[in-house]
């Protein structure tokens, strides 16, 4: 499964008007600048954020989107499902009288269990513990360099050789 550019745009949109306040209005152009979105497909999510009750949409010179919402309230599933529809892994979950093995199938349990886990993952997951995480993706970072506890934990024959990644807390431990 891959995030549609929608769902990508949509996440980068809230995320953006989350870091701005609920209650806020945010100039479309400046969510599109700030959030790498193309102003055409903006206005496309945003009318399906809208519709959601995620946003409110403001017409006019001086219009944009206000968060409606609290960004704790809102789960990343929550929007992801907002532009893509619910997530399916396979045709035969979303169609099952398309697959006439479906009882019978291991492969179908896998692919079951397989989207209940995503969905579930997604949906712990808010709006608001995404602004507050500073780190989007691992930094590679040397065993060598790590925190004592850290490099105990990752014991090799050759540390400085291997790399592993590592986020470092808030107080860089």
């Amino acid at each position: 499964m891959r995030l549609t550019r929608a769902g990508e745009y949509a996440v980068r949109c809230m995320l953006y008007l989350c870091d701005k306040g609920q209650g806020n209005l945010v100039s479309r152009q400046e969510v599109a600048n700030n959030a790498n979105i193309p102003t055409h497909f903006l206005a496309k999510i945003a009318q399906q954020l809208a519709k959601a009750g995620f946003i409110e949409i403001r017409q006019g010179a001086r219009g944009g989107f206000i968060l409606s919402q609290k960004p704790a309230d809102i789960s990343l599933l929550q929007v992801v499902e907002t532009m893509i529809g619910e997530i399916f892994l396979n045709d035969c979950i979303i169609r099952p009288d398309n697959c006439g093995a479906q009882t019978d199938c291991a492969v179908h349990r896998v692919w079951l269990t397989a989207r209940d886990q995503l969905r579930a993952t997604l949906a712990a997951v808010s709006l608001e513990d995404l602004r507050q995480d500073t780190i989007c993706a691992p930094q590679p970072t040397l065993v060598s360099d790590l925190p004592p506890a850290a490099t105990q934990a990752n014991n090799t024959a050759n540390p400085d050789l291997q790399k592993l990644y590592w986020c470092p807390g808030p107080n860089g431990e």
